[in-house]
């Protein structure tokens, strides 16, 4: 049966050339990403080069959940802010942003923090979440809230030299819970205002991220669905590790 959808634009096939371009994603797959929607959770070291490259690629909506303003400490890796947004709302900036890159897109803001009152109001109009804290009760918040939800979450971590990634799917494989069934006490991870982080290492593992999410919305590829990967930048190492669902996990 033909696809009901609208026909891409002439502008949009010159600016999706490339994807149309690619057997496995074409025209088909450049529609699901003008209709589909994501939720970024953080604006700040891997909100900014997700939101720039899921922009660039034509994700038709994109919300933005983010309570912070822009710091000088910020501008060594937020990479869509400058020194004349400092004390400006990230959300507010970064729609700016975005908005200016590619008129295709539809940004929605949400200058709030993510909490149990508002979590499951705010995911659940997108399609993919997208999970970019830098916090322990907010990644394990925004996890049973996909799972409650039945959204897929792309998971990102980073600290000093280090990074992580995968992809939680409870209707497919494991949650984040299934890996990590508990916070770790407070205090015992450092943040990276306490530890540090290099400056490129958010937009390393946001990249894994930002691909995650287009397989995801255009149906393609294998996604990090039971697989943890590790990014070690001193060694420029990649480690995978296999994780299965936790049939004791209280939440998926």
């Amino acid at each position: 049966m033909a696809s009901s959808a609208p026909p891409l634009r002439p502008e949009q096939f010159e600016r999706y050339r490339r994807h149309l371009s690619l057997p496995e994603f074409g025209v088909e797959g450049q529609r699901k990403l003008l209709e589909g929607s994501v939720l970024l959770i953080g604006a700040g070291g891997l909100g900014c080069p997700l939101a720039q490259y899921l922009a660039a690629a034509g994700v038709g909506r994109l919300g933005l959940v983010d309570f912070d303003v822009v710091a000088p400490s910020n501008l060594q890796r937020q990479v869509l802010y400058g020194t004349g947004d400092v004390g400006r709302p990230k959300v507010e900036v970064a729609r700016e942003r975005i908005e200016a890159m590619n008129p295709d897109v539809a940004v929605a803001i949400h200058q709030e923090r993510l909490s149990s009152e508002n979590a499951l109001a705010i995911l659940r109009d997108y399609d993919v979440v997208v999970d970019g804290t830098d916090n322990f009760p907010t990644r394990y918040l925004s996890n049973d809230a996909c799972v409650l939800l039945e959204k897929p979450n792309v998971y990102g971590a980073i600290l000093r030299f280090d990074g992580q990634a995968s992809t939680f799917d409870a209707r497919r494989g494991p949650c984040y819970r299934c890996l990590f069934p508990e916070p770790p006490p407070p205090g015992a991870v450092p943040d990276c205002a306490e530890g540090g982080v290099l400056g490129v290492l958010p937009g390393i593992i946001a990249m894994i991220q930002a691909t995650e999410t287009l397989k995801l919305l255009a149906g393609i590829g294998e996604p990090l669905i039971g697989r943890f990967l590790h990014f070690n930048a001193l060694e420029m190492e990649f480690s995978e590790y296999r994780f299965a669902k936790d049939p004791c996990c209280p939440v998926c």
